[in-house]
């Protein structure tokens, strides 16, 4: 059996054990660090080159220092904020969903603990601990997917307050 198949057989045997919720968790995780690498190949790929175009505009301009000239710039700097911006939101609303989804996933897990009991009316506890490991999965997974991304979004987040800032400082008054 080949390194892939085992993994694929591991990842449904863990979305089985966890529940349905699980698929929710892995749903947003997927959104989460596909918006991730979006931002991350955008300052890899295309914010340098929108930057230094705006720059190039802005150097080009005979008069940089009356009131027009300062608003020109203002705007410039709104592009590339806007541009920078982009999808941060998104990844820290995913980043905020992700633990609320793995209680959703306890609840829902415990319900089938409250389930069992009340099937075999008393409080069995070899009945009860496949429930109770049933709540825990997703909860760690929900947390396990909020740690990381919010380290990303973190990442994301000063990538682009510092890239602002960096094209700000690049836009000289003369």
């Amino acid at each position: 059996m080949g390194f892939f198949s085992q993994a694929f057989n591991g990842l449904q045997e863990f979305l089985t054990t966890g529940g349905n919720v699980l698929y929710v968790i892995m749903l947003a995780a997927f959104f989460m660090f596909m918006f991730i690498m979006e931002r991350l190949a955008y300052y890899s790929m295309a914010h340098k080159p929108m930057t230094q175009g705006l720059v190039n505009e802005w150097n080009s301009r005979p008069d940089r220092k009356s009131w027009r000239a300062h608003a020109i710039r203002d705007e410039y700097i709104s592009q590339v904020k806007a541009k920078t911006d982009t999808n941060v939101s998104i990844i820290k609303t995913l980043v905020a969903i992700a633990p609320l989804l793995g209680l959703l996933g306890t609840v829902t897990g415990m319900i089938s603990v409250f389930d069992v009991m009340a099937l075999s009316g008393s409080s069995n506890a070899k009945a009860m601990a496949g429930g109770v490991f049933k709540a825990t999965i997703p909860t760690m997974a929900g947390m396990v997917v909020a740690l990381v991304g919010l380290f990303f979004s973190n990442y994301v987040e000063r990538k682009a307050r510092r890239e602002t800032a960096v094209f700000a400082d690049r836009l000289e008054i003369v």
